[in-house]
């Protein structure tokens, strides 16, 4: 769905951000706000039939209603989400106003860390433009 949420440079940048941190595992990579989502990258073997307006309606509440919950644990600061599927893995990073999930075929924990960290750094340096 091209809603023109990014960017084409911008889209671009998190693709290659993702596609570097995970490489040929990485499945799909969606934008989202509160109201509206864009899916920039989406790996040629896979269907483009997932209801994405439900997911990202889930990842926004889910995202809140989380940090809300861990606010002030002896965890420390909330910073991302993995889900796991059958087919795959979903990981979630977001900011007070955006988001991006990320899917991918099975990584390392040090793999999630790393397309964290860098999907973090953009959403980051979207907030400083």
């Amino acid at each position: 769905m091209a809603t023109g949420l990014l960017t084409n440079e911008a889209a671009e940048q998190i693709v290659a951000t993702c596609r570097t941190a995970v490489g040929d595992s990485l499945r799909s990579v969606t934008y989202f706000t509160r109201d509206d989502y864009e899916q920039v990258y989406l790996r040629s073997d896979l269907e483009r039939d997932a209801d994405l307006s439900t997911f990202i309606g889930h990842e926004w509440r889910g995202f809140k209603t989380a940090r809300t919950a861990y606010e002030g644990s002896e965890l420390g600061e909330y910073n991302y989400t993995i889900r796991v599927f059958d087919n795959g893995f979903l990981i979630r990073v977001t900011s007070e106003s955006e988001g991006v999930f990320v899917t991918t075929d099975g990584l390392t924990i040090k793999d999630f860390e790393e397309v964290a960290t860098a999907v973090d750094s953009f959403l980051q340096d979207r907030a400083v433009v």
